[in-house]
């Protein structure tokens, strides 16, 4: 990927939201083999300033599709579902090991439950396997067979589906940044659009009609959910899926993940992925996406080339100077970003401080 970098103060107002950087450190600077332009000698150590950070990252020319995954990319849902699994299991009185209340995934459980195991009945299925089968008032005492099991979180199942409808009807529900507008870029560029998920059908449906609008989920050309195949995500099925249905190859797709589990599907059907990642997902390793971004805000498609402008935050990348400094030099002599999430091969258009 080529990126295009420059380092200049943002024009917007200090904010808690900016990364804010003390220019009583730029006397480093002059210990480091960077040509670039300094003011801040004229600045008062009492002051601060923001960093901003532009860049454009070009793709593969042979880009045809773009695919979205529905939760996480489109809509941040995890607590939506979370609130919908609860209110099933406290509908039907669910209680495992004999406990007194129904069960309730926490927050911080539910986090790494849904980044570890794809789809709904799994990870049900996983959660009774390991914590013992519950009492309910579906059956009174744990099934002990396969059917009357299966029976059982189908049910919740089906349940929890339409909670999470009602949820997602009440209109409080936003898409999230940036969405919208990349998907009618790539239309308007006469690229092809799908959108891939291992949620239950009938809940991406209403998902997508309702924060997509039906203009835009009507125009797919690609649509497939968690019913429409037999193994969840990691597994690659579905994106393989969608590219024989698109009449494509896998390197002329581009997938749009919120997570390590939809990445490795979509780099084991051989498709490059960026990432859009979510408060439960940041900390998770995306080393092989070839892009890696908060949200789709600043994201743009232009000819086939993403272009991204950010200003960093602390909150993000919990860098102060000395460290921003020491990569950039490291730029300029190796034409390599180290940090975390970057893992790119660039070339150096532009480095300056105004």
């Amino acid at each position: 990927m080529a990126f295009m970098i420059t380092l200049s103060p943002s024009p917007s107002s200090l904010s808690s939201s900016t990364a804010l950087l003390s220019p009583s450190l730029t006397s480093l600077a002059r210990t480091l083999p960077l040509r670039f332009r300094t003011s801040t000698s004229r600045t008062s150590i009492k002051q601060w300033r923001p960093l901003s950070v532009s860049a454009s990252a070009s793709v593969s020319s042979a880009l045809e599709a773009l695919i979205f995954d529905c939760d996480g990319v489109i809509l941040e849902s995890e607590h939506l579902h979370r609130q919908a699994y609860n209110d099933a299991f406290a509908h039907f009185n669910v209680r495992c090991s004999g406990s007194p209340e129904p069960l309730n995934w926490g927050l911080e459980f539910y986090d790494e439950l849904q980044n570890t195991i794809g789809g709904g009945k799994p990870k049900m299925r996983w959660y009774f396997k390991e914590h013992g089968w519950p009492s309910s008032t579906i059956f009174e005492t744990p099934p002990e067979d396969d059917e009357n099991r299966a029976k059982l979180i189908d049910i919740l199942q089906d349940w929890k589906t339409e909670r999470y409808k009602e949820i997602i009807k009440s209109g409080t529900v936003e898409p999230r940044p940036g969405v919208l507008r990349l998907m009618d870029e790539a239309k308007a560029a006469g690229k092809k659009l799908a959108v891939c998920s291992a949620a239950t059908k009938s809940s991406v449906i209403l998902c997508l009609e309702n924060l997509i609008g039906l203009e835009r989920f009507r125009g797919l050309d690609c649509f497939l959910a968690g019913d429409d195949v037999k193994l969840k995500k990691p597994d690659p099925s579905i994106y393989l899926t969608a590219a024989e249905m698109l009449g494509l190859s896998g390197k002329d797709c581009i997938v749009v993940e919120d997570s390590v589990i939809g990445l490795q599907a979509a780099t084991s059907a051989g498709m490059s992925c960026v990432i859009t990642y979510t408060s439960s997902t940041a900390d998770q390793d995306f080393k092989e996406a070839i892009a890696i971004y908060p949200d789709l805000s600043n994201v743009r498609y232009e000819a086939a080339c993403f272009t991204y402008d950010i200003t960093f935050s602390l909150r993000w990348i919990d860098l102060h100077l000395k460290y921003v400094f020491f990569q950039l030099w490291q730029i300029e002599r190796l034409g390599t970003i180290t940090s975390r999430n970057c893992h790119h091969k660039i070339g150096i258009h532009k480095v300056s401080w105004n």
